[in-house]
């Protein structure tokens, strides 16, 4: 079976990208060498991070991606890629991810979603911001370090008690 993926040219997109282990705290254990990562790949391959969050064990990404340009998995295969090359070798690895010449470090596949419209765009970064305060990792989105929602507050987008008293205005999707 084949995987399709929607690739729009210039489009904006929403990203959840899971550890293999769901247990683990690789991300955020290790975030200077996921920024690292991020930092190499958009050097070579830019797009513009609208919104982000890292937690222990997945991450949720809003990116839009360079008019023209459509191949955001490149860009997480890289980015993946240059992460787990980072990382000490500790994981046990199946045979068919070492034939791939993979470490198990990650979920083979990730959900993506292609954002619609300005509603659907603002419904997404608040799931962004609002999942850290969702997993119950911190009571006040404010309080997350590994989360754009800081940017927002710098540029006077987002107050600094936002999400802070349960759900924010809006509904946010299932997927997580």
């Amino acid at each position: 079976m084949h995987y399709r993926r929607l690739l729009i040219p210039g489009g904006t997109f929403f990203f959840t990208v899971n550890l293999a282990d769901r247990r683990s705290r690789l991300l955020t254990e290790n975030i200077d060498r996921l920024r690292e990562a991020v930092r190499t790949v958009r050097m070579a391959h830019p797009f513009e991070i609208v919104a982000w969050v890292v937690l222990p064990e997945h991450m949720h990404a809003i990116w839009t991606l360079p008019e023209g340009d459509r191949d955001y998995p490149l860009r997480w295969n890289q980015i993946k890629g240059s992460f787990s090359r980072q990382l000490p070798k500790k994981e046990a690895t199946s045979r068919s991810r070492a034939l791939k010449r993979e470490r198990g470090i990650w979920q083979r596949r990730y959900w993506e979603h292609a954002i619609r419209d300005e509603d659907d765009l603002a419904r997404h970064v608040d799931y962004v911001h609002y999942n850290p305060v969702k997993h119950g990792h911190t009571e006040r989105a404010t309080l997350w370090p590994y989360s754009s929602f800081h940017r927002f507050v710098e540029r006077g987008w987002l107050n600094e008690d936002w999400g802070g008293d349960g759900v924010p205005d809006g509904e946010f999707g299932e997927r997580d």
